[in-house]
């Protein structure tokens, strides 16, 4: 028996979800934040809502994941560095922009 988990981000990438939700035009953050999201959830068991509510922005920006994969990959690669910008809601992402030369 599989038993739903709590995230411990859930509250704030909720908050993430919610903002993202109310956006029609995406900027290059909105697209790298939902990319993360998707990822840090994509195989967690629990927050369903959480994953309800991205494939709904996903539907709202008419994009499928691949199509979000290709636009963030291009975002990447453009030079978006998470230092780029200013945000408390990074933690947990993984990101290390140190540079170790």
């Amino acid at each position: 028996m599989n038993q739903s988990q709590n995230h411990p981000l859930y509250s704030t990438d909720r908050e993430n979800l919610d903002r993202l939700s109310a956006i029609d035009s995406p900027s290059p953050l909105d697209f790298v934040e939902l990319a993360r999201l998707i990822i840090r959830y994509k195989d967690f068991n629990g927050a369903e809502d959480l994953n309800s509510d991205m494939e709904k922005i996903l539907k709202k920006w008419n994009l499928n994941k691949s199509e979000l994969d290709a636009i963030t990959r291009k975002i990447w690669l453009n030079g978006f560095r998470p230092a780029s910008f200013s945000s408390v809601d990074n933690v947990g992402s993984g990101f290390d922009t140190s540079d170790s030369t």
